[in-house]
């Protein structure tokens, strides 16, 4: 079960950056209102706004504005009508990328999407040309602090599929996102603090890049998640942390 630990290179470089760019919050709020839309505004029945707002207030997200977002999901308050969409596509070296969209204008969307594809030397694919290479999955993360004996088993009672050890000693726990939050509270409460916890998307398989390949997809990455309509970026990139340390130097 050992890998290499996605929270200890792109993922931490990209959130670091989206908090620099002050977006972070817009999306947040944005999944908490669509997430409250679809499923209803009480977290206990409804495991996505559960996760959405599990993420918000791991970014330091006032319960207040937490609430607002799930008010003009739910019709409390007036909100904007916003839609959802998903565009696949490949970046350098073929990795995929799926990404996961909220806007008030269709065609606005797909024509940033498109350009920043074509920009950074990525194609924009068909629906499921990628989306068959992930699965939706909750991913409960700890440092290096937590130990492997400790966790296994209260992980597993609570409902986990599973428990990834990475190279650098940190951990996963895997769960299916209808049972992410249980899993999460049962082992809050176990008093194990997660250094990070999201539903997101997995890739089966990993697309390992050099320096150059890297440098390329970054910039592709970088120019998708800047745009205003895309919530999440997921794909199948592997980037070992010397080459993110060239890159960064």
């Amino acid at each position: 079960m050992a890998g290499h630990s996605k929270w200890s290179n792109i993922k931490h470089r990209k959130a670091a950056q989206d908090a620099k760019r002050g977006k972070i919050f817009t999306k947040l709020i944005r999944e908490i209102n669509v997430s409250a839309r679809e499923g209803g505004g009480d977290p206990e029945t409804n495991p996505r706004l559960r996760a959405a707002i599990d993420k918000a207030l791991s970014n330091n997200m006032k319960r207040d504005t937490i609430d607002t977002a799930i008010k003009r999901g739910t019709g409390e308050m007036e909100g904007d009508n916003v839609e959802e969409l998903t565009y696949e596509g490949y970046g350098p070296n073929g990795v995929a990328i799926l990404l996961e969209c909220m806007t008030d204008n269709k065609n606005r969307t797909v024509s940033e999407v498109r350009y920043a594809f074509s920009k950074h030397g990525g194609n924009l694919g068909t629906d499921g040309s990628v989306a068959y290479l992930f699965n939706k999955r909750g991913v409960i993360s700890y440092s290096n602090e937590v130990s492997e004996e400790q966790l296994l088993e209260p992980a597993l009672e609570a409902g986990a599929d599973d428990l990834v050890k990475h190279s650098d000693g940190s951990l996963d726990v895997m769960t299916q996102p209808e049972h992410f939050g249980v899993v999460k509270d049962a082992l809050d409460q176990q008093g194990f603090t997660a250094a990070h916890a999201e539903v997101t998307m997995v890739p089966d398989t990993k697309v390992d890049l050099d320096e150059d390949s890297a440098r390329s997809f970054l910039k592709l990455l970088d120019a998708l998640e800047d745009l205003d309509d895309v919530q999440n970026a997921y794909h199948n990139a592997d980037i070992s942390d010397d080459v993110l340390a060239k890159l960064d130097a």
